[in-house]
């Protein structure tokens, strides 16, 4: 990749970021801001599909091969990459969502 203004830009900008989130209590947040907003993706999700209820095999064959590319990316790295802050905080926004698909199943269980 080119050397730009732009490119150093971004750069610097994942740099500090990164720097930013090496505080544990920063990264502890993020992960459970993560975690709190993929439980909303799945309750937002299950009522809007089934409220809907034309696509509805179409949709949960969309998430779960969504939710698959997400743990090939986080379970085929090496454990050193795993500690990558935005493939751990895919993997608790999955975490997340599936939790709440399941809470939403026991709720239309019962």
């Amino acid at each position: 990749m080119q050397n730009t203004r732009l490119n150093n830009l971004f750069n610097t900008i994942a740099r500090s970021l990164g720097q930013w989130f090496i505080n544990p209590w920063r990264r502890l947040s993020l992960l459970l801001i993560s975690w709190l907003f993929g439980f909303f993706l799945g309750s937002a999700v299950s009522t809007t599909a089934g409220q809907q209820a034309t696509l509805d095999i179409v949709i949960a064959a969309f998430l779960v091969l969504l939710t698959e590319i997400t743990s090939r990316i986080f379970y085929s790295r090496s454990f050193l990459a795993r500690q990558a802050l935005w493939v751990e905080t895919l993997n608790f926004l999955k975490v997340g969502f599936i939790y709440s698909l399941f809470l939403e199943a026991f709720k239309l269980g019962s």
